[in-house]
């Protein structure tokens, strides 16, 4: 079988990739670094390392590389004949890659493929396969949405798995945390292929919130108190017994509306937690702060990992107090080499904090917007 996965990086390989190819698919990578592709077109395997004690390599063979910037046709041509198609980009490259995906669909039906065909973006957001489909409807004509209607599914999916920004001589080679979690909606599925390792569901939501709200919003968490206390990567923060305090905090304040709102049962949940935080502690992980922080703005968005946990549990009458003062370390995130924080810190210069609140949040709540402004300048 083949497979089409958009993002050839190090989660495309050493999450996405290995789950394929464990399931016997042959894949083509889609990407626009020609380091990569021209790599992968010319070894057509790759290594995936885990980073734990006395680990065994993984050798991922059965790939090539496709550049979409350079040849587009060729990967119209590798949609048409797709099995599975996969993305793991981020969810601000996800609209570039529409217009492309809209052509393999036409491609397919001109061809008179019957084949149901799922695409699944397998992306830090919420409904990622869902927005990306109406990126692509958009390119399609009238006859091909009925095709799409009929035979293409979008089904959204929850990823989780820490693969650090890395430096190897070999530029395929990965490095990955041995946790994996990839949970799919299978109710919005139209193909009959089920992946072994993957867990598929009735209801994806509590899934994506968990993991968003949890990994996510946990990660993040150590990262932007982490860049307050001087640290450089993740690892170091966490020798931090305050950060670890944070973290376990902050984890209880969203935990405490995960189980709320999804009825988690909560030694479950407890124990959940107890896995991030060692997750976050793996020695063999030297995860930097500027790829955990990075586009602060971003996760400060309204139905993102702090506001909208924060927006609910306030709704429930939740407690939300260590989520105030992270959301308040965040507003101070100072990357130069980062374009988000930048701009943020422009903001805030500018129009002042509490207008850079209201419009990197999206709040319209006074009352949290006060309380961040509060926390905001006792933490200053």
């Amino acid at each position: 079988m083949q497979a089409v996965h958009f993002g050839a990086g190090n989660i495309g390989r050493g999450f996405i990739g290995e789950v394929l190819f464990k399931n016997d698919f042959s894949i083509d990578f889609v990407d626009i670094d020609s380091r990569i592709i021209e790599a992968l077109q010319s070894r057509q395997e790759y290594e995936v390392d885990y980073a734990q004690d006395h680990a065994i390599p993984l050798q991922v063979n059965q790939v090539s590389g496709i550049n979409n910037g350079e040849h587009p046709k060729e990967v119209v041509e590798a949609l048409k004949e797709a099995d599975i198609v996969t993305t793991a980009i981020g969810p601000n490259i996800l609209p570039h890659i529409a217009e492309l995906i809209a052509k393999g669909i036409e491609a397919r039906m001109k061809a008179g493929k019957t084949q149901a065909l799922d695409i699944i973006a397998c992306e830090n957001m919420i409904n990622g396969s869902g927005f990306l489909k109406d990126q692509v409807l958009p390119y399609l004509s009238s006859e091909a949405k009925q095709y799409v209607s009929q035979y293409i599914g979008f089904p959204n999916a929850a990823v989780d798995r820490i693969v650090p920004i890395q430096h190897h001589e070999d530029p395929l080679k990965v490095s990955v945390e041995p946790f994996k979690e990839w949970i799919i909606d299978q109710t919005q599925m139209h193909s009959n292929i089920r992946l072994e390792g993957v867990l598929y569901v009735e209801d994806l939501l509590p899934y994506i919130e968990r993991k968003l709200f949890s990994v996510n919003t946990g990660h993040a968490t150590v990262a932007y108190l982490g860049k307050k206390a001087g640290y450089e990567t993740i690892s170091q923060a966490m020798q931090n017994p305050a950060i670890r305090q944070y973290l376990q905090e902050v984890l209880q304040e969203t935990g405490a509306l995960l189980v709320a709102k999804w009825g988690f049962d909560s030694d479950q949940h407890q124990a959940y937690i107890q896995k991030i935080i060692q997750r976050f502690q793996n020695p063999h992980i030297s995860d930097e702060i500027s790829r955990v922080g990075r586009t602060p703005m971003r996760k400060l968005g309204y139905d993102e990992r702090f506001i909208r946990p924060l927006r609910e549990l306030k709704e429930r009458g939740l407690p939300y107090d260590q989520l105030l003062t992270v959301i308040a370390s965040i507003l101070s995130y100072d990357d130069p080499q980062d374009t988000q924080s930048v701009e943020m810190l422009t903001q805030i210069q500018e129009q002042g904090i509490q207008s850079a609140i209201e419009n990197i949040t999206g709040l319209k709540d006074v009352d949290l917007i006060n309380q961040i402004l509060s926390r905001y300048q006792e933490i200053h």
